[in-house]
């Protein structure tokens, strides 16, 4: 784990207002910017951390971050139009005002941990970025700072290849830069692995990371995607808490994917519950404590090597998400039930356990079709283990080495487990 001195973290990008359009119709108008959706992610950690950002004298939003106020201009204002047609899967993106850029004289003087350069704007110059370099160990670089150009006409936003810019000759001293499928494109990737770990986030595919002769797929959070406005930067806010706090690569990538995964489920900015927050924050602890298979690096070297506990991880942050997204805590009053129920649920599954993993395991992610029929289910089929999760669900174990939450709520609809006491 790298060593923190004052603030760990310095985070620049300005802050802009977002409007999102659909069919020609104002839908939605939040705070917008890297800046707004990195805060909400590493404030939920208690990371420590200062933020550049500019905007003008017509800024709308209350912001815990205080921006830097530019009297002469006005804030950033990006359209998000989305449309109906089914041709078109993603928005138009178009840049209607730009506030001031970040100058290296802005930045402050004290030494970070680590720099996130995230602008979204055209707001970071390759000065700026440069300072960044030299203030901070570890500096992440969202690509779409480097390589986004806009329209004269009408600010749609476009992409120029990497080397066409003034921040190429800046890559060998770059340590993670992300971008996007839709960006990736406009990167060497083979060239910038060489330099840097390049991590390519892909929607609900997950992420790739991309460093030196290795590539690493990280799983993917399902979700219903309904705006994917700053999803790239709330990864990279995941990202970030996890290396801060002394996860490897991987898991640290992992938590981003997980809160990216939260983004694109909201419109506009995110609204993070904290009991979520809390919860998600106690398994990184607990991974911490488990992480067996991941040996420190040295010198407070990142370490890119997969943890045995990787996959449970990955188990217990989508457990994590599941009851965020369907509580069922109001049905769990009772908390001493719960030994009771885990017995019953146990008897329950013995011969006929696999029905369980057909609702988790053998389900069309996306249209919920359920492809396994109870009454295929072999009566000979039993768990290896099955264990409370707190008091919204148990984790179960199955022969194959494959592991599953099962909220108790779901438990008690089933056919085949009638008898699941009624928790309430």
């Amino acid at each position: 784990m790298i060593e923190n001195r004052g603030p760990s973290c310095l985070i620049v990008g300005n802050y802009c207002h977002d409007v999102l359009i659909k069919d020609d119709t104002v839908i939605g108008e939040s705070l917008g910017g890297a800046a707004s959706f990195i805060s909400g992610v590493l404030d939920g950690f208690s990371i420590s951390s200062a933020y550049v950002s500019k905007v003008g004298i017509d800024f709308s939003y209350p912001v815990i971050h205080p921006p830097l106020i530019c009297p002469s201009s006005k804030t950033t204002v990006f359209h998000a139009h989305f449309s109906s047609d089914i041709k078109r899967d993603d928005r138009v993106l178009k840049r209607v005002c730009a506030c001031d850029p970040i100058t290296p004289h802005d930045l402050p003087n004290s030494h970070f941990s680590f720099g996130l350069a995230v602008g979204v704007g055209g707001e970071i110059l390759p000065e700026t970025l440069e300072k960044m370099l030299d203030v901070c160990d570890i500096v992440f670089v969202d690509i779409q700072a480097l390589i986004r150009v806009f329209d004269s006409v009408d600010g749609t936003v476009m992409l120029v290849d990497l080397r066409e810019t003034g921040f190429y000759r800046l890559l060998p001293r770059i340590r993670f830069l992300k971008a996007s499928t839709d960006e990736a494109p406009y990167v060497d990737v083979e060239e910038v692995r060489k330099y840097c770990c390049l991590v390519v986030t892909n929607g609900k595919e997950g992420c790739t990371l991309y460093e030196k002769d290795k590539a690493q797929q990280i799983a993917p959070f399902p979700t219903i995607q309904v705006d994917p406005t700053g999803a790239g930067d709330s990864f990279l806010g995941g990202l970030v808490a996890g290396l801060v706090q002394g996860l490897g690569v991987p898991e640290a990538a992992l938590l981003g994917n997980f809160f990216g995964s939260l983004t694109v489920g909201e419109i506009g900015l995110p609204k993070f519950d904290l009991k979520l927050l809390q919860r998600v924050n106690d398994e990184v602890q607990q991974m911490l404590l488990q992480c067996t298979g991941c040996p420190e690096g040295q010198n407070g070297e990142l370490m890119f090597m997969k943890s045995f506990d990787h996959e449970q991880f990955h188990i217990a942050l989508g457990a994590a998400k599941l009851t965020s997204t369907h509580p069922i805590q109001e049905c769990l009053r009772d908390l001493p039930r719960l030994h009771t129920a885990e017995q019953s649920i146990h008897s329950q599954c013995s011969g006929r356990q696999k029905s369980l993993s057909s609702t988790f395991y053998e389900e069309d992610e996306w249209t919920g079709e359920q492809k396994l029929q109870y009454a295929d289910v072999p009566a000979d089929i039993e768990p290896e283990e099955i264990r409370p999760m707190g008091n919204y669900a148990v984790s179960i174990t199955w022969a194959d080495g494959f592991s599953q939450i099962a909220p108790y709520d779901q438990l008690q609809t089933m056919e085949r487990l009638v008898d699941v006491p009624q928790l309430i």
